[in-house]
């Protein structure tokens, strides 16, 4: 799990202890924004084009994952590519760029799409190895190319009290899922369902 520097330690072993994994301490391109600035699975993970030499270098000796800088003028690149194990929902604002690093870093097939209307994928989907959430404004067809891509089940859902923007407010993998505290009680029994913890 990759958490900013600074991160409160109390809160980063609570967070370590629910998700089964050991923290790794990073920053991207100086910044704290390590959830927009990056996409991972369990074979890498990626980041943007900014991100210094040392910081490609330390993520790579401390998570023992290939870490690689895309090459593309986008920096949120979380915000623009889904990845579970399985596949990566990329944006089409890349225009296929970025599908051999996808491939040969995470080590999943690419596969361009928008979600709900937006181009920001990794803002719309949240997947793991055992489902997906999906931004509530996806279609049907959408949702299940979504299920087909990830290969798990994929559902609509909100976070927060309504808010559509998955990516915002959980931090999930196959173990467990950490959300916002403004969740509801709904929206913890349909995520409890999409992600099976």
């Amino acid at each position: 799990m990759l958490l900013p520097h600074g991160f409160a330690e109390t809160k980063s072993e609570k967070l370590a202890e629910y998700l089964q994994v050991r923290e790794v301490m990073a920053s991207v391109a100086g910044t704290r924004l390590i959830g927009p600035m990056t996409v991972m699975n369990n074979n890498g993970i990626l980041l943007p084009s900014i991100a210094s030499d040392e910081e490609v270098q330390a993520l790579g000796q401390s998570s023992q994952l290939n870490v690689e800088r895309i090459n593309s003028k986008f920096t949120a690149i979380g915000n623009l590519i889904a990845a579970n194990d399985n596949g990566a929902i990329v944006s089409p604002l890349f225009r296929g760029e970025a599908d051999r690093q996808v491939q040969d870093v995470l080590g999943v097939p690419a596969h361009s799409m928008t979600v709900g209307g937006f181009v920001q994928t990794g803002s719309m989907v949240v997947a793991t190895n055992a489902g997906a959430g999906v931004h509530p404004k996806a279609t049907e067809d959408e949702i299940r190319q979504v299920s087909e891509i990830l290969q798990v089940p994929a559902e609509p859902v909100t976070i927060n009290g309504g808010v559509p923007f998955l990516s915002s407010g959980i931090v999930a993998n196959t173990r467990a899922i950490v959300v916002g505290s403004l969740t509801s009680g709904p929206e913890l029994i349909m995520l409890s369902r999409i992600f099976k913890a």
